[in-house]
Formats: C-alpha cells, sequence, structure tokens
C-alpha cells in the first residue's frame, strides 16, 4: 500500500478511526452471536482494537500536540470498512468481510511504518501492530472454517451460531 500521497495526520487518523470502528465491529458483532467460545474471541478482539486504538491516540497527540483529535466520517486512506450488511448473512461471510479488514490493516500498517524509520520505537511498534493484526486474521479464519462447516449441517446448536 503506498501512503506517500497522505499526510501524516491523515495516516494517524485514518488508523485511529479504524481501530475504533473494528472495535465498535466487534463488540456488536459478540452481542449476536450464541456461541459462547466464539463470542469470547470477538471480545479479545474489540479488546486489542482498543489497545491499537490507545496507541493511535497518543501517537496523534505527539505529532500533534496543539491540536485536538478529529475523526473523519470517512477513511481519507481507503480501507474495506468492517459492517454486517443483513441478519440474514452467514456468520461465515461476516468473519470473512472482518478478515479481508485484518489483512488490509495489516499492510496498512507495514506501509505506514515506513515513515518512522528514523524512530524505531515508533516503528517497531507498527510493525507489532501489523503482526497482530495479522494474528487477529488467523483468529478469524479458524473461525470461519468452523462457521462454514456447520452452516454445511444446517444445523444449529446453543453452544455454535450459524449467523449474526
Amino acid at each position: 500500500m503506498n501512503l506517500r500521497n497522505y499526510t501524516l495526520e491523515d495516516i494517524i487518523l485514518t488508523a485511529l478511526k479504524s481501530e475504533i470502528d473494528s472495535k465498535n465491529f466487534y463488540t456488536k458483532l459478540s452481542k449476536q452471536v450464541e456461541n459462547f467460545l466464539l463470542k469470547e474471541r470477538l471480545l479479545f478482539l474489540a479488546n486489542e482494537e482498543g489497545k491499537h486504538q490507545n496507541f493511535f491516540e497518543t501517537l496523534y497527540g505527539e505529532n500533534f500536540p496543539d491540536k485536538s483529535i478529529v475523526l473523519p466520517k470517512k477513511n481519507v486512506v481507503p480501507l474495506p470498512e468492517l459492517k454486517i450488511e443483513s441478519d440474514l448473512i452467514p456468520i461465515s461471510k461476516v468473519l470473512q468481510s472482518a478478515m479481508d479488514a485484518e489483512k488490509s490493516a495489516h499492510d496498512f500498517y507495514l506501509s505506514f511504518s515506513e515513515r518512522y524509520e528514523n524512530k524505531p520505537d515508533i516503528k517497531n511498534m507498527l510493525l507489532y501492530i501489523a503482526s497482530m493484526e495479522l494474528g487477529h486474521y488467523r483468529l478469524l479464519e479458524i473461525e470461519k472454517e468452523n462457521a462454514e462447516k456447520f452452516e454445511g449441517y444446517n444445523i444449529d446448536f446453543p453452544l455454535m451460531h450459524i449467523g449474526p
């Protein structure tokens, strides 16, 4: 992902908005699933995104100490949006959408880290967050595979969930 055409402020605000949106998405989705194991994983992801949010709020404050954070309504840097379009969409499709967003976030943070070649502590944190996003992708991938198995059987048990 090429971020050279964006200002540092736009990139940080995009990262911040993306983390807030992801946290809200996982929190909302956790309230819609009945599978207690999936619910816990989604809450874990929401919590992780909240930690990333804190990092970007701090980074913004360090780079723009005289400005207040004002999030754009839409991300300046194009990243996939996380949303549940319908309650009828199978959970596997929702999880695939989340996987796509996590992969894009990974690529975004790798590119973002290139802005901090002269600040290894920030660069390394961005690389760490990128690797965490890839870990989120893998966690979601496992849940998606499980969901697809049970969706294929067209069965519903209290400990598993077929749709959001």
